[in-house]
C-alpha cells in the first residue's frame, strides 16, 4: 500500500458511519441517551415508591459527577449495598431494562477505574440473575457498535473492549460470540497502526496489544481452535501475529509496548493443545530474535521476522513472555525440528539473558528483572530438570554456578536503580536452588555457603549489599556459624545505624539474626526456655550493642537505632525490654533518651501498659523526658504517651493532664522534624480520643447500669474537652505576632485535629477517613457547646494566616480553609476578603502579590457565596456583579488591564499593576486539581488568553532589550537591560530630570521596581502556559480539545523567546517548569503534528548551539541549555528516548570540533556552549540513569577538553566532569561519619568499561613523565592528572576481581609518588587505597615499607614523601579493619623503626619528617619501647633547637611532634618545660594546632593537662603580646581546652596574674577590639577567670559587656558567647551569692533575653543555665544534671528572680521590659499611614521572639508583686509611681480598644503591631486592675470592678472578631490564673521529683 493510499484509508475509517447491524439497535438509543437523560427517565416512569431503589439512583448520581477515584469506589461500594437489599423481582421488564442501560452507561463512563467497573458489574451480576438475557443483550449491543462498525478503533473502544474482557462475566460471554468478528477487524486495524509512527508508538497501539493479550488470555479456546487446528488458520490471526512480531522485534520505540507483545505472543504460544507445537513454536520465536531474518513459525501460521540492529529489548520482550506465560513442558523441551540440543530454558535463555545483564544496555534493569523471572521459572521446574538431566542442577564450582554468581555479584552494584534489588532477590534464589539441589542429591557439606561467606566477609562494610547477601545466607547457615566467623557483625551494625543509606540493610540483618536466634532457641526440644529466658538469652549477645547505640551521643546512631533496631527487638523478644530497663539509670548521660526509645518502642509494638514496668516512678521519669532539652526525648516520651496498638484505647485523665501541659510547652520548636512527629503523635491521640469516645456512644446505647453510665459520661466529658480545649489553644496562637515555628506546628495541630475530628471526607488517602457513625460524635459534642470548629472567630483567623510572611503558613491555612471550611463565606467576609484580594494583586512585593494569588484561589472556592454578592472595586466608583461562572473571564480581564497599563506606562504599572500576581491568581485557580479546564474556559478565552501572554512577554522583554537588536538569539548582557530600564526611567520622569547630577552607581527604587515586575512576571507566564497547555491537552477528547496547532506553536513561541531572550536564572528555571510540562504533554500526544512541535524546537535549539555567537553571551550559555533539557526530560521514559540520542551526539560532537585558529575570546564559542549544555543534561535529575549509558563518552571527552587552550573550555570541561562523577558514583550522603560512594573499582569499570583503558593510559602518561634522570629538573602537571585521581579516589575498596586488571593502575600510582605536586601526591595516596583490594593492603604495605631507605642516603624528597603518605593511607585503611593481627605487620613495623633518621635532623625536608611521625603515630601500638624512647628523645631535642630561617613543613611537623609526644605519660614533663621555655613560634605552632583542632574533648588526659597548663602559663604573656594573631590564637586555645571539661577545670594563676589577664580580657570588651569571634572567645575567657573572683567591680564591667551582646543585632558568636558566659561565671557567682541583687537583676535578665534569642544554640546553652542553676539550688542527693526545655527555663528564671529581687529597685522594670508597650493610639496612626514604602521588607532582628508569649510567662509574676504590696514600702512606693504614671494612658488606650469597628478589625487582623500591643495593653490593664485591688490608696486612679468589666467586654468584642486572647491573659481577667500553667507543676522544688 502506497503512502497515499494508507492517508485515504485512514480518512476513510474515521469517518463516522452508521452500523446496519441488527445487534446495534439497541446500541443507538443507549449511545443517544447520556447518563444523565437515562437517570431523568428512571426517576420519571420508574418507581418513585421504593425509598431503596431511589437511594440507589442517587448514588449513581453522585458516583457520575464525582471526579475522584476513591471518592466514586466509596459510592458505589455504598450503592452496591443497597441494590442487595432491594426486591428486583418486581421490576418491569421495561424498567429493569432502563436500570441496566444505566449501569452500563456509568460503566463505559468510568472505562479507564477497572476498580470502579468491577464494582458496577458485581450490581450487573445481581441485574443478570434477574434476566441474564437482558443484560446480555444490553452488552452485546454495545460491543456489537464497536466491531461491526466501519469506523477505526479508538482509544476508548479498545478501553471498553479490554474492560469488558477484564472485568465482565457477562461481557466476556459476548466476547465469545464475537471473537471472530474482532479478529477480522482488528487485522485491518493493527497494520495501520503500525504503519504510522505516532501511533505505534503511542497508547493506541499499546491499547491494540493489550486487547490481544486479554483475548488469547481469556478467550485461549476459540483462538486455540484458530490457531493449532489441523485445517488452514484465518487470515486475520495471522495479520495480528506479523504485527506483533514486527512490534516485537523493532517497529515500535515503546518500551511498554514491545514488552506487552512479547507478553501476548509467548500467551498464544501457550494456547497450543499438543506440548509439542507449543515448544516448536517458542523454539521458533526464540530463533527469530537472533537478528537474523527468521520464518517465525505458530502452529499453521507463519510470518517472516527481521529484527532490527537494536535488538536487545525484543530479545528481553520475548524472553519475558516466553518465562512469564509458557507453561513448563514448554520451555524445558527441545526442538528437534530445528536440530537444537537441549532445553529451551537452560540452554537457550539462559546464555542470551547472561549475556543481556553483562552488556552495558539502556534497558539493564529489564535484564535484570528478566533474569530474576528466569531463576523463579527454574526453581519452579527444578525437579523437572533433575529428571531430565538426572543429576545435580548446580554441582559446586560448575560453569553454570559460577557464571549466575558473577551476574548477581556485578548486579548488586550498578548504578541503574533497581537493578541491586534485582540482584538481592536472585541471591535468595540460587541460595535456595543451590539448597534444594543438595538436599535431593544428599549433599551434607554445601561447601558453598562458606564460600560464599568468606567472600562477602571481605567486602567493606559500606556495601550495602554486604549486608543483603548475610540476610539471605544465615538461614543456612545458622546464627552461631555466621557470628564466629564474622565476629565483627555487632560493630558493623553500629556503624551502619549511623549512616541513613546503611541503617535499613543494617537493621535488616539484625533482625534476620535475632529470628534465626530464636528459631534456633525454640526449636531445641532439649531446653525448653520460658519467654524471660528467651530474652535473657538476647541480652547475652545484644544488650551491650543496643545500649551503647542507645545512649550514644551520636545522634543519627541514636535514633535509626531507635527506628530500626528496638521494633523488632520487641516483634522477636518482647521480654527483651526487662534487661534493658534494668540497665538504665535515668540521670545518666543518654540514659533518659534511651527509657523514653525503650518504652515507647515497647507499647507501640506490644500494646502493653508501660506504666507497670517500673511501678510509680514511670511517670516521673516520663515526666522528666517531656520537659527534657533534648527534641529526641521529648519526642519519644510523646510517643510513649500517645501510641497504643488499640484505637479505642482512651486515654486517661492522666494522660490527658500531661499533653495539657506538653502541648502548649512544645509549640515553637525550631526543628521541622519534630513538628512532623509532634504532628503524627497528637493525630494517634486524637483518634484514640475519637474512637474511644464513639465506643462509649455505643456503649451508653446498649445496656448499663447507672454506675457505667456515669463513669462514661465522665470520659466523654473528658475526651471532648480535650479536643474542644485543643481548638481554642491553636486559635489563640495563630495571630501574626507569633513566631513561624509556633503557627507551623499549630496549623500542622489544627490539620490533624480537622481531619481526624470532623466528618470530612479525604478522597486522596487511602487510610485515615472519618468513621462511618462519626455524626453520633459530632452531635453529642455539639450539644454541649463544643467543636464548634468553624466558628466566624477561627475562620477571620485562618483567613489572616493568607497574609502570613511565609509562603508554607499561607499555603497551610488556605489549604485548611479550602479542604475543611464550608462552601459559603459570610457575605460581609467574603466582601472584605475581594477587596484586600485586589489591593494585594496589586501590589509590586511579590509576596504580597502572591497572598493575593492564594486569597483569590480561597475565594474561587468559596464563590458561591458571592452570588449575590455586589462588591465596589478598590478605586473605582462602578459596581460590580461578579459572579462565579465569570470568574476565569474576571482574571483575564484582570490581567488584560494590567497589560494595557504597561503598555502606556511602565512605571505606573510596576507600581500599582503588576502582572505577575494577577498571573499567579490564574495559575492558582484555573489549574487547581478539583477542577475541570472546560469548566473554566472556553476556546474564545484560551485564545484570549494565550494572545495576551504572547503580548505581555513581548512587552517586557522588550523593556530589557532596550535598542538591541531582538532578532538574535542572543539574550542583552546586564549592562543592556540596565541601560534599557534606565531609558525607560528616564522617559518616565523626564520633568523630573537635573543635568548635572551624579551617577549612582546603586540600583534605585525604581530600577529594581521594573526588574522584578519583569523577570517575576515572565517566570509565572511560563509556569502558567505549560500548566495550562497541560492540563487542556490532558482533558481534552480527540474531537474536544481547544487547542489549536497554531495556538500550541505560539505558546512554544512564547517560551522560546523567555528562555533564549531572558538572562535571569530565577526566570529561565521557572519558566522551564511549565516548559517542561508543555513538552511532556505533547510528546504523549497522539496526533504526529503535535508531537513533532517539541522535536522542531530541538532542532532548532541545537542549531543555535552549532552557530557561532557574535556577542558574548554568558559562559554558561544562558537558558539555552535549560530549553534543550526541558525538552529531552520530557520524554517518555519507557521509550528508546531518540531525542535524547540525538542530542547527545550532536553536543559531543559540537564539542569535538578543533577551535580555530584565530578564537576571539570575547564571544562564545559553540564549543564551549555544547559543554556547558552537555553540564545541564547531566545535572539534570529529570533524565535520572538515563543519561549514563553516555557517561564514557563525555567523561573522556572532558578530561580531554582540559587540555584546550581555551581557558572558557578548561572552566566549562572542569564544571561537567565534576557533575558527570556524582551522577557516575550517586550522590554523597549527607550522615555523619558515612561513606563517600558505594561503588567499587570492579563495578564501576564493569559499567563503564570504555572509560578503564582511557584513565590507564592518561595515569601512565603522566607517570613517565616522571621517569626522567634526577638532574634534570622538570614540573610538567597533566591536565586530566588531578581529576582522574580524584575519581578514583572516590571508589570503594573492594574485593580482587578474578581477571585482576585492575592491578594495572598500580604501578602509575606508586609511581606518582613522586610527583613535584604536593596535592597529587595526597590524592595518589588515597586512588592507590582505593584501587587495592582489601585482601592486598598487607602486602602492599609490606612493599612500600620495604622500599624506604634505611640508612642516610641520597633520594628524592618528593618520592620519599610519597611514599610515606602511601603508607599512612594503607595503614590508616588496614587498622582500620581491626581484625589486623600483630604478626602481619612485623614486617612493616621493623622496617619503618629502623628508618628513624626520617625524623632526626639529617633529613632536612620538614615535611618527610612530619609524613613520618605520621606513620609511627598510626603504628605505636605495634613499636617497641626502645625505638619509642629514642623517637621521643629526637622530638624532644628538635623541640628544644632554636630554628633559624623560614623552613617549609616546619610548622607541620611540630605539630606532629607534640601531638606524639603529648600521648604519653612519660615524656609529658619534658614536653611541658619545653613548652614553657619555647620560643614564641613553637607556642605559636601549639596553639594553632589546638584551635584548628576541633576534637578536644578526644584528647588524652595527660596531654589536655599539659597543654591546659602551658595554656594557662602563657595567658598574660600572649594578652601582652603585640602580636595580635599569637593573642588571638591564644585566647582560642585556652578557651577551646578549658571548654572541654564540665564544670571546667580550676585557673591556676597568682591572684594578681588573674585580676591582670582580666581587666585585659574586659577592655578589649569594652573597647570591641579585635572582631567578633575574638570577642566570643575573649568574653569566654573572662568568665572562666571571673569564677574564680569576688570584685564586685569586675563583676558589674562583666555584667555590662554581656548587656551590651545579648542584643539580637550583635552577631551570632557573641550571643553564644554571652550563655555560655552564664554556665561559666554566672553559675558560680549567683549560687555561691559573690554576685550583689542589682548585679543579679542584670544577669538574670540578660538570661531571660538570651532564652527568646533567634538562634537555637544560645536558647539552648541559656537553658543551660538555668537548669544548672536548678540542680544547685535544689538540695538534697546531688544526682547528675538534668538539661530542661527552654519553654520551662522561663518560668524557673522568673521564680528565681521573684524570690530573690522581689523588693529589689529594678526588678519591676526588668518584668515589665518583657511586655509590649500598651500605646494602642500611636500604633493605629502607624498602620494607617502605612503603606507599601519599599520593594522588599526588613525582617526584626529577632523573628523569634515572641513579645505576647512573653507576657503570658510575666504576667503571672507581676500579679505575685501586686500581691507583695504591703510586705514591703519600697516595694509599695515603686508600684505606686507605675500605676500613677500609667493608669490614665491605659484607660484612654483601653477606651480606644472598646470602640474598634469589625470593618477595622479586618485589616488590623493580619498586623502584628497590633496583636503586640494589644497584648501589652490588656497585660498592664490586668496589673493595674490587680493592684487596685490590693491597694485601697490606688482605687482612686480607676474602679477595679468597672475596670474588670471593660476588659471582660473588650475580650468578648475582640473574640467576636477573630482576636483570640491568650488563655492566661483570659484567665487573669477572670481572676482565676495559676502558675501551674507554665509547667511549674513538672519541676516545681514543692513537687517531689525523683533524686
Amino acid at each position: 500500500m502506497s503512502a497515499f493510499e494508507l492517508v485515504e484509508d485512514v480518512q476513510r475509517l474515521n469517518q463516522p458511519h452508521g452500523c446496519q447491524c441488527p445487534m446495534c439497535a439497541a446500541n443507538v438509543i443507549v449511545e443517544m441517551m447520556s447518563f444523565d437523560e437515562l437517570l431523568t427517565s428512571l426517576q420519571n416512569c420508574v418507581i418513585a415508591e421504593d425509598q431503596k431503589l431511589e437511594r440507589v439512583f442517587d448514588k449513581l448520581s453522585e458516583c457520575s459527577r464525582s471526579d475522584v477515584k476513591r471518592t466514586k469506589e466509596r459510592i458505589l461500594d455504598e450503592a452496591a449495598q443497597l441494590l442487595k437489599t432491594v426486591n428486583l423481582h418486581v421490576l418491569a421488564r421495561d424498567h429493569l431494562e432502563l436500570v441496566v442501560r444505566l449501569l452500563v452507561c456509568l460503566q463505559l463512563q468510568m472505562v479507564h477505574i477497572s476498580t470502579a467497573c468491577r464494582k458496577v458489574d458485581q450490581m450487573l451480576q445481581c441485574l443478570a440473575m434477574v434476566d441474564h438475557q437482558l443484560v446480555f443483550g444490553e452488552i452485546h449491543a454495545c460491543l456489537s457498535s464497536i466491531v461491526h462498525s466501519e469506523q477505526i478503533f479508538s482509544h476508548e473502544h479498545l478501553q471498553r473492549a479490554c474492560m469488558f474482557l477484564e472485568v465482565s462475566s457477562v461481557g466476556r460471554d459476548v466476547w465469545r460470540e464475537l471473537c471472530p468478528a474482532f479478529l477480522d477487524k482488528m487485522a485491518k486495524f493493527f497494520p495501520l497502526i503500525v504503519q504510522q509512527e505516532p501511533l505505534r508508538d503511542g497508547q493506541l497501539c499499546y491499547m491494540a496489544v493489550k486487547v490481544c493479550l486479554q483475548i488469547f488470555q481469556l478467550l485461549s479456546r476459540e483462538v486455540s481452535f484458530a490457531v493449532w487446528g489441523k485445517k488452514e488458520s484465518t487470515p486475520a490471526i495471522k495479520k495480528i501475529l506479523q504485527v506483533l512480531a514486527e512490534i516485537i522485534f523493532g517497529q515500535s520505540c515503546s518500551r511498554d509496548t514491545r514488552l506487552l507483545a512479547g507478553t501476548a505472543m509467548a500467551m498464544l504460544i501457550n494456547t497450543a493443545s499438543e506440548s509439542s507445537a507449543g515448544a516448536a513454536a517458542a523454539w521458533s520465536l526464540f530463533q527469530s530474535s537472533q537478528l537474523e531474518p527468521w520464518l517465525l513459525t505458530v502452529g499453521t501460521l507463519q510470518v517472516q521476522c527481521c529484527p532490527t540492529s537494536g535488538g536487545a529489548l525484543g530479545q528481553l520482550a520475548m524472553s519475558r513472555g516466553l518465562l512469564t506465560c509458557c507453561q513448563p513442558h514448554i520451555l524445558l523441551s527441545s526442538c528437534a525440528e530445528l536440530s537444537l540440543q537441549g532445553s529451551l530454558l537452560l540452554d537457550a535463555l539462559f546464555p542470551l539473558l547472561y549475556d543481556l545483564c553483562e552488556e552495558k544496555l539502556n534497558c539493564h534493569y529489564l535484564a535484570f528483572e528478566v533474569f530474576t523471572l528466569w531463576l523463579k521459572k527454574v526453581k519452579e521446574c527444578v525437579p523437572d530438570i533433575w529428571k531430565m538431566t538426572g543429576g545435580r542442577f548446580l554441582p559446586d564450582d560448575s560453569n553454570l554456578q559460577q557464571k549466575l554468581i558473577s551476574v548477581i555479584w556485578t548486579g548488586a552494584e550498578s548504578p541503574v536503580e533497581g537493578v541491586s534489588d534485582c540482584a538481592r532477590v536472585t541471591f535468595s534464589l540460587l541460595l535456595d536452588l543451590y539448597d534444594m539441589d543438595c538436599e535431593q542429591f544428599g549433599d551434607t557439606n554445601k561447601p558453598l555457603y562458606l564460600t560464599l561467606l568468606h567472600r562477602i566477609i571481605q567486602l567493606p562494610w559500606e556495601s550495602k549489599a554486604k549486608f543483603h547477601r548475610l540476610c539471605a545466607l544465615l538461614p543456612y547457615l545458622g546464627t552461631d556459624t555466621v557470628l564466629d566467623h564474622y565476629a565483627e557483625i555487632p560493630n558493623h551494625l553500629l556503624k551502619c545505624m549511623s549512616n541513613d543509606h546503611l541503617s535499613p540493610c543494617g537493621s535488616e540483618l539484625y533482625k534476620c539474626l535475632i529470628q534465626q536466634q530464636r528459631k534456633e532457641l525454640s526449636g531445641d526440644t532439649l531446653k525448653s526456655l520460658s519467654e524471660s529466658d528467651l530474652g535473657n538469652k538476647w541480652a547475652e549477645r545484644w544488650l551491650p550493642v543496643l545500649l551503647e547505640a542507645l545512649t550514644s551521643n551520636i545522634v543519627i546512631l541514636q535514633n535509626n537505632s531507635s527506628t530500626h533496631l528496638l521494633p523488632c527487638t520487641f516483634q522477636v523478644f518482647p521480654s527483651a525490654v526487662e534487661p534493658l530497663l534494668a540497665s538504665l539509670d535515668p540521670f545518666s548521660t543518654g540514659h533518659l533518651c534511651a527509657w523514653a526509645f525503650i518504652m515507647s518502642s515497647y507499647r507501640a509494638v506490644t500494646g502493653s501498659s508501660p506504666w507497670v514496668l517500673q511501678g510509680s516512678s514511670t511517670l516521673k521519669i516520663l515526666q522528666l523526658a517531656l520537659g527534657s532539652a533534648d527534641d529526641n526525648i521529648r519526642l519519644a516520651a510523646l510517643n510513649l504517651l500517645c501510641c497504643s496498638l488499640k484505637t479505642k484505647e482512651i486515654p486517661t485523665s492522666d494522660e490527658l493532664s500531661i499533653m495539657r501541659t506538653f502541648i502548649p510547652q512544645n509549640l515553637n520548636s525550631e526543628s521541622s522534624l519534630f513538628r512532623q512527629h509532634f504532628q503524627a503523635a497528637a493525630r494517634r491521640f486524637l483518634v484514640r480520643i475519637r474512637d474511644g469516645c464513639l465506643a462509649h456512644i455505643k456503649q451508653q446505647k446498649g445496656k448499663g447500669n447507672s454506675s457505667q453510665m456515669e463513669s462514661s459520661q465522665e470520659i466523654l466529658a473528658l475526651g471532648i474537652g480535650f479536643v474542644d480545649w485543643l481548638s481554642q489553644l491553636v486559635c489563640c496562637n495563630l495571630t501574626p505576632n507569633h513566631s513561624y515555628q509556633r503557627k507551623k506546628t499549630v496549623l500542622l495541630l489544627l490539620s490533624a485535629l480537622l481531619e481526624t475530628c470532623t466528618d470530612t471526607w479525604s478522597p486522596d488517602k487511602k487510610k485515615g477517613q472519618p468513621p462511618v457513625d462519626m455524626g453520633s460524635l459530632l452531635t453529642c459534642a455539639t450539644s454541649r457547646g463544643q467543636w464548634d470548629f468553624f466558628s466566624r472567630e477561627k475562620l477571620l483567623v485562618l483567613i489572616s494566616c493568607l497574609e502570613d510572611s511565609t509562603n508554607e503558613i499561607r499555603e497551610l491555612s488556605a489549604g485548611l480553609l479550602v479542604r475543611f471550611f464550608p462552601s459559603v463565606f459570610p457575605a460581609d467576609v467574603a466582601a472584605a476578603l475581594l477587596v484586600r484580594t485586589k489591593q494585594l494583586l496589586c501590589s509590586p512585593r511579590v509576596q504580597e502579590a502572591q497572598m493575593g494569588a492564594l486569597m483569590m484561589k480561597v475565594l474561587y472556592h468559596k464563590w458561591q457565596g458571592l452570588l449575590e454578592c455586589k462588591i465596589i472595586s478598590a478605586g473605582a466608583s462602578s459596581v460590580h456583579n461578579i459572579k462565579a461562572s465569570s470568574f476565569a473571564r474576571f482574571l483575564v480581564n484582570e490581567l488584560k488591564d494590567h497589560y494595557l497599563t504597561a503598555k502606556a506606562d511602565v512605571m505606573l504599572s510596576a507600581r500599582t499593576k503588576p502582572m505577575h500576581g494577577v498571573l499567579s491568581a490564574l495559575q492558582k485557580c484555573l489549574l487547581d486539581d478539583r477542577c475541570s479546564i472546560s469548566d473554566s474556559l472556553g476556546s474564545t478565552l484560551i485564545s484570549d488568553l494565550l494572545s495576551l501572554l504572547k503580548n505581555i512577554s513581548l512587552l517586557l522583554l522588550g523593556m530589557l532589550h532596550g535598542q538591541q537588536e531582538t532578532e538574535s538569539d542572543a539574550p542583552p548582557s546586564f549592562c543592556d537591560m540596565g541601560n534599557a530600564i534606565s531609558s525607560l526611567i528616564a522617559h518616565a520622569s523626564e520633568e523630573n530630570l537635573v543635568d548635572g547630577g551624579e551617577e549612582c552607581v546603586l540600583l534605585s527604587e525604581e530600577h529594581s521596581l521594573v526588574l522584578t515586575c519583569c523577570w517575576v512576571s515572565l517566570k509565572e507566564t511560563g509556569i502558567l502556559l505549560g500548566s495550562l497547555v497541560e492540563k487542556i491537552l490532558s482533558e481534552s477528547k480527540p474531537d474536544t480539545c481547544f487547542l489549536t496547532k497554531q495556538q500550541l506553536e505560539t505558546a512554544s513561541a512564547i517560551f522560546r523567546l523567555i528562555l533564549l531572550k531572558c538572562r535571569h536564572w530565577g526566570a529561565v528555571e521557572g519558566c522551564s517548569v511549565g516548559f517542561t510540562r508543555y513538552c511532556s504533554a505533547l510528546l504523549s500526544s497522539s496526533e504526529p503534528e503535535l508531537r513533532d512541535i517539541p522535536s522542531q524546537m530541538l532542532q532548532q535549539a541545537l542549531q543555535v548551539v552549532q552557530s557561532p555567537s557574535c556577542t558574548s553571551v554568558t559562559r554558561r550559555a544562558a537558558g539555552l541549555p535549560m530549553l534543550i533539557l526541558c525538552v529531552v526530560s520530557a520524554e517518555e521514559p519507557s521509550t528508546a528516548r531518540p531525542l535524547l540520542a540525538h542530542t547527545m551526539q550532536t553536543l559531543l560532537d559540537t564539542a569535538r570540533i578543533p577551535l580555530p585558529e584565530n578564537w576571539d575570546q570575547t564571544l562564545d564559542l559553540p564549543q564551549v556552549c555544547a559543554v556547558h549544555t552537555l553540564q545541564a543534561l547531566v545535572r539534570g535529575s529529570s533524565l535520572g540513569v538515563a543519561i549514563l549509558q553516555f557517561a564514557p563518552s563525555v567523561a573522556i571527552l572532558a578530561l580531554t577538553l582540559l587540555s584546550s587552550p581555551c581557558w572558557a573550555m578548561r572552566n566549562a570541561a572542569l564544571q561537567l566532569y565534576s557533575s558527570l562523577c556524582s551522577r557516575m558514583l550517586g550522590q554523597r550522603p549527607s550522615s555523619e561519619g558515612g561513606t563517600k560512594y558505594g561503588m567499587s573499582p570492579h563495578a564501576f569499570f564493569h559499567h563503564y568499561s570504555t572509560l578503564q583503558l582511557f584513565l590507564l593510559e592518561e595515569l601512565r602518561e603522566a607517570a613517565s613523565d616522571l621517569q626522567c634522570p634526577t638532574e634534570e629538573a622538570r614540573l610538567r602537571l597533566q591536565p586530566s592528572l588531578f581529576p582522574i585521581l580524584t575519581l578514583l579516589s572516590q571508589l570503594q575498596p573492594g574485593v580482587q576481581d578474578s581477571t585482576e586488571t585492575l592491578a594495572d593502575f598500580l604501578p602509575p600510582l606508586l609511581q606518582l609518588s613522586a610527583s613535584p605536586v604536593y596535592s597529587v601526591r595526597v590524592m595518589a595516596s588515597k586512588a592507590l587505597v582505593a584501587m587495592t583490594p582489601p585482601s592486598e593492603y598487607v602486602n602492599i604495605l609490606i612493599n612500600l615499607t620495604a622500599r624506604l631507605p634505611c640508612t642516610p642516603e641520597r633520594c628524592c624528597h618528593n618520592w620519599l614523601h610519597g611514599q610515606l603518605l602511601h603508607i599512612k593511607a594503607v595503614l590508616d585503611r588496614t587498622l582500620g579493619k581491626d581484625c589486623v593481627p600483630a604478626a602481619e605487620l612485623h614486617a612493616a613495623v621493623s622496617t619503618v623503626e629502623t628508618s628513624l633518621w626520617l625524623a632526626t635532623d639529617i633529613q632536612r625536608c620538614p615535611l618527610v619528617r612530619a609524613a613520618y611521625v605520621n606513620v609511627v603515630e598510626s603504628l605505636r601500638r605495634f613499636c617497641c619501647e626502645t625505638f619509642l624512647s629514642m623517637l621521643f628523645d629526637v622530638l624532644i631535642r628538635e623541640l628544644r633547637t632554636p630554628k633559624q630561617g623560614l623552613q617549609v613543613g616546619l610548622f607541620s611537623f611540630h605539630q606532629r611532634a607534640i601531638q606524639l609526644l603529648g600521648t604519653d605519660p612519660k615524656w609529658a614533663p619534658d614536653l611541658l618545660e619545653t613548652l614553657r621555655t619555647a620560643s614564641c613560634d613553637l607556642r605559636l605552632t601549639l596553639v594553632t594546632w589546638v584551635v584548628q583542632d576541633q576534637d578536644h574533648a578526644s584528647l588524652n588526659t595527660h596531654f589536655k593537662e599539659l597543654i591546659q597548663s602551658v595554656l594557662q602559663s602563657g595567658l598574660r604573656e600572649a594578652l601582652l603580646s603585640p602580636i595580635a594573631e599569637y593573642r588571638r590564637a591564644h585566647v582560642a586555645a585556652f578557651v577551646g581546652v578549658m571548654a572541654t571539661e564540665d564544670p571546667p577545670p580550676q585557673v591556676s594563676l597568682e591572684e594578681s596574674v588573674l585580676l591582670e589577664c582580666l581587666d585585659l580580657l574586659l577592655r578589649d570588651l569594652e573597647d570591641q577590639r579585635g572582631g567578633s569571634e575574638f570577642l566570643s572567645r575573649a568574653l569566654h575567657g573572662a568568665s572562666l577567670l571571673l569564677s574564680q573572683c569576688s570584685q564586685d567591680s569586675l563583676i558589674q564591667r562583666w555584667c555590662g559587656v554581656m548587656e551590651t551582646h545579648r542584643s539580637p543585632h550583635a552577631a551570632e558568636v557573641l550571643r553564644i558567647s554571652c550563655a555560655e558566659a552564664l554556665c561559666v561565671a554566672g553559675l558560680p557567682l549567683t549560687s555561691h551569692n559573690l554576685i550583689p541583687p542589682t548585679l543579679l537583676i542584670k544577669l538574670l535578665n540578660t538570661g531571660l533575653y538570651l532564652l527568646q534569642d533567634q538562634s537555637q544554640q544560645v536558647r539552648t546553652k541559656a537553658a543551660r543555665f538555668i537548669s544548672m542553676l536548678h540542680h544547685a539550688r535544689g538540695g538534697g542527693p546531688q544526682r547528675r544534671l538534668y538539661l530542661m526545655q527552654v519553654n520551662l527555663a522561663i518560668p524557673l528564671l522568673l521564680e528565681l528572680l521573684l524570690e530573690e529581687c522581689w523588693d529589689i529597685t529594678g526588678t519591676l522594670q526588668v518584668l515589665l521590659c518583657h511586655v509590649p508597650h500598651s500605646d494602642l493610639r500611636s500604633v493605629l496612626s502607624e498602620i494607617a499611614v502605612s503603606g507599601c514604602g519599599s520593594l522588599y521588607e526588613q525582617d526584626d532582628a529577632n523573628v523569634f521572639a515572641e513579645p505576647s508569649v512573653m507576657s503570658e510567662y510575666v504576667l503571672p509574676y507581676l500579679l505575685l508583686m501586686a500581691e507583695k504590696y504591703s510586705e514591703s514600702s519600697a516595694l509599695a512606693q515603686r508600684l505606686s509611681t507605675w500605676a500613677e504614671e500609667n493608669a490614665a494612658p491605659l484607660l484612654d488606650n483601653l477606651t480606644l480598644c472598646k470602640s474598634l469597628q469589625p470593618a477595622e478589625m479586618l485589616t488590623l487582623l493580619t498586623d502584628p503591631r497590633f496583636h503586640n500591643t494589644l497584648c501589652g495593653l490588656l497585660t498592664r490593664a490586668t496589673f493595674l486592675l490587680h493592684l487596685s485591688k490590693t491597694c485601697d490608696r490606688l482605687q482612686h486612679l480607676c474602679d477595679p470592678s468597672a475596670l474588670q468589666m471593660t476588659l471582660k467586654d473588650i475580650c468578648t468584642h475582640l473574640s467576636e472578631q477573630g482576636v483570640h486572647l491568650r488563655s492566661s491573659l483570659a484567665s487573669a481577667v477572670a481572676g482565676d490564673l495559676r502558675l501551674s500553667y507554665h509547667g511549674l507543676s513538672i519541676l516545681s522544688k514543692d513537687r517531689y521529683i525523683i533524686r
